[in-house]
């Protein structure tokens, strides 16, 4: 069986590590923050009219944009996955190979548990 690589760009391979350390590394962060606040009563950024879903998304791209940098300037204090901009992988590739690694799952499933608690604490408030 005959397979033609398409070579990857280093913009498209950034572009990738991007996408994949803001969505499954910042959105659990500023999400569960959101979740803290409300259950808090902090009105300023949770009442306002898109203000959750901005502040999520506004920190979560922030994230992916400097975690990597700041990262491989101080790894002890910050953490990023460099796997995630591995240009010899593939956009799923990178994914699998994520998701399998024990301290992944450690951390989606703290996260899931986070933002469970937080989310039920937010219902009940009303």
């Amino acid at each position: 069986m005959n397979t033609i690589s398409e070579s990857k760009t280093p913009a498209q391979n950034c572009l990738e590590g991007f996408v994949l350390t803001a969505l499954f590394q910042g959105l659990p962060i500023y999400t569960v923050g959101v979740l803290v606040m409300k259950v808090m009563g902090s009105h300023a950024i949770v009442d306002a009219g898109g203000g959750p879903v901005f502040f999520a998304l506004a920190g979560s791209v922030s994230y992916g944009i400097l975690a990597p940098w700041l990262g491989s300037k101080f790894p002890e204090y910050v953490r990023y996955e460099p796997l995630f901009f591995d240009s010899s992988l593939s956009f799923s590739g990178k994914m699998a190979r994520w998701s399998v690694q024990p301290r992944a799952s450690m951390w989606m499933a703290t996260a899931l548990m986070m933002m469970s608690v937080f989310a039920i604490g937010a219902a009940s408030l009303g």
